[in-house]
This record gives structure tokens, sequence and C-alpha cells, in this order.
């Protein structure tokens, strides 16, 4: 939407435009910018400077045309991010001073409310520029008021209940003094080029110029003071959120140890015991050699390995016993006959 503003005792909004007036274009429609480009030449590659959303501080000249662009802070719910900046160009040349804004700002219409309470007359492009930055200055300030109250009540929040909502909400606000640190300084460096510009006795003014200059100062100091605290901030929740994990850490550790005591005394318990015929160390030994030859072989005979036994095989058997700790052997040697009894003896036992 496209509004003419004249100057007299502050800016009254006209009908059509006229020469030395204000031409205000905020969230332009397609026909504003035909209307720029068709009735004022405005050059088409500075409107779309003005629409790219990261475009930082800056100033353009084409032809006798002069593109000045500043960075002013916003609300935005949209991003998820509280606050933000967006750029908005001031072009001008001899006679026309258009400003241009893609985006809806609470800035253009208070700075207009307040020259028409002020009473305040714009003598020339160069004054209105100033007084935009004053503006916007002046908008940073108060922004970061809000942000420093946002971040008291989020510490109030986080020292009764640390909540992922709370710390969430601090690192969006952290992201706004990001935006607002780096917007600030494109702006300072830009009043100075714009200085060295503007160097005519015409357009001078050392009180505007000082106000101006005092205010971006302010702001600036006031962004890096909040962010500091911001920054410090988090860093102390992140302290107290690693102490409650080690405090919750230990108490799952010492509740473990408590719960793996019953479970080491059921394990020892649980372990097999030597059955009877490991505790009585039965052994069979047979040679596959001739009768007479020293070559034996010696195994533990189990309950399963028995019912496997050939009794043509076997040459001698041998009991070992325990007493104390002492070991006692004592070999059976048996005839072929006598290899079967033997046999049904060991059944007999296992069977016990």
């Amino acid at each position: 939407m496209k509004t003419f503003l004249y100057c007299e005792a502050g800016f009254v909004e006209k009908d059509q435009w006229l020469p030395n007036s204000w031409v205000n274009v905020e969230c332009p429609t397609p026909e504003d910018i035909q209307y720029l480009l068709n009735q004022f030449h405005v050059p088409e590659s500075f409107l779309s400077d003005i629409a790219d959303t990261d475009e930082r501080p800056r100033i353009e000249y084409e032809g006798n045309w002069l593109l000045t662009i500043l960075r002013i802070p916003v609300q935005s719910k949209e991003s998820g991010i509280p606050f933000t900046t967006v750029p908005i160009g001031i072009i001008t040349n001899n006679e026309i001073i258009i400003s241009v804004c893609y985006h809806k700002t609470e800035l253009l219409p208070d700075f207009i409310r307040y020259s028409r309470r002020k009473e305040l007359v714009v003598r020339h492009k160069y004054d209105l520029i100033l007084r935009l930055i004053h503006s916007s200055a002046v908008w940073f300030l108060k922004y970061l008021k809000q942000i420093n109250n946002e971040v008291a009540r989020a510490e109030k929040a986080l020292e009764k209940s640390i909540r992922n909502e709370d710390l969430l909400r601090l690192m969006k606000l952290e992201k706004s003094m990001v935006y607002f640190n780096t917007s600030i300084r494109g702006n300072e460096v830009m009043l100075s080029k714009l200085q060295s510009i503007f160097q005519e006795p015409m357009y001078m003014d050392a009180e505007l110029l000082e106000d101006v200059e005092t205010e971006l100062k302010q702001a600036h100091l006031t962004v890096n003071i909040y962010s500091d605290i911001l920054t410090g901030t988090m860093d102390a929740f992140a302290s107290i959120i690693s102490n409650n994990v080690n405090t919750i850490m230990k108490r799952m550790t010492s509740i473990s140890i408590i719960l793996m005591v019953p479970t080491l005394i059921a394990s020892f318990y649980g372990m097999n015991v030597v059955n009877y015929i490991e505790e009585q160390g039965l052994y069979v030994a047979w040679s596959l050699d001739t009768p007479g030859s020293e070559k034996k072989t010696v195994f533990r005979v189990l309950k399963k390995e028995l019912e496997h036994l050939s009794a043509g095989d076997v040459h001698a058997v041998f009991k070992t016993t325990h007493s104390g700790d002492r070991q006692k052997e004592t070999v059976y040697v048996f005839d072929q006959a006598a290899v079967m009894r033997f046999l049904q003896m060991v059944r007999e036992k296992m069977t016990r």
C-alpha cells in the first residue's frame, strides 16, 4: 500500500504526489511496483534488492538515484522467533523520496504519528534518512526491553522447574539478540558512509546527527549487555541440568548395586553341582593294541557313555576317590569276563 506524505507540521497524507513529498510504500502490491516503475522510473534492481529479506545495510548509486538500505526491528511470530529485523529501502533523487518495505512494521506508522505530534519539519532527504535511523534505534531499544522482560520471566519459571519450553524460549530470544546486534552494527557503518556523502552545508545538522549516533551507540551497548546476560543464563542452566543428571546417575548406580547383591547370591545357588559319578571319579581305560601293551587312554565314564561301551574293548577299569585334600586312586583290573559285572555295578550306582 502506498501513501503520499507531505511535510508541513509533521507529515500529512495527500491524495497525489507532490514535488519533495515522501512516497511511503509498505507491503507493496504488484500494482504499487508498476506504479513506481512507470511513474517515477525507479530502477528495478533497487526494488529487487529491497525485497531480499537478508539484504544488509548499504548504499548504492544508479544514475542520479541513491538507494539507502536500513534494517529495522519487527515482531515476528511466523518464523518462531519473537523478534527479527527486515530491510527498508529509501530511494531518493533530487526531487523524489520513496521508502519501500515489504513487511508490516510498527516503526513507520509510529514515526509518522511522532512527526505530527512534535510538528517536525523535514527539510531534505538526508534529514528524513537520519530521522528514520534514529527511529529504528529507538525501536531497537524498545524491543530489547521486551526481550529482557521475557528473559526475566523465563528465569523465574526455570527456577521452579526446568522445562524444555522455557529453554527453547530463551534460545529463540538469543537468536533475536544476534539479529539485533548485526543489524545495529550494519546501520552504524551505513551512517558513517552517509556522512561522507552528504557533506554540503545545507545537509549539516550537528544536533540531529549527534542524537542519531547516541541512540545507535546506546542500542549497540544495550544489545551487547543483554546478550551477555542471556548467554550467562543459558550456561548457568546448562550446568544445573548437568548436575541434576549426575545426581540421578549416582542414585541409579546405587540402586543397581543394591539390586545386584541378591542376584549375585542367586547366581551362586543356580550353578550346576557335581553329580555322583564326578564325585566318585569313575574312569574306564582300554587299549586298542594287543593285550599287555602299556599304551592306554583314560576316559571319564558318563551315564550316556556307559550304554555305548563294548565289553570286548575294555582292558582295565580305574576308580579315583578323594579324601579331604589328599587324592587316592584305586585301580581295578578286570578280565573280559568280569567287565559285564563291572558295568552292571556302575549302572546300579548311577541309578541310586
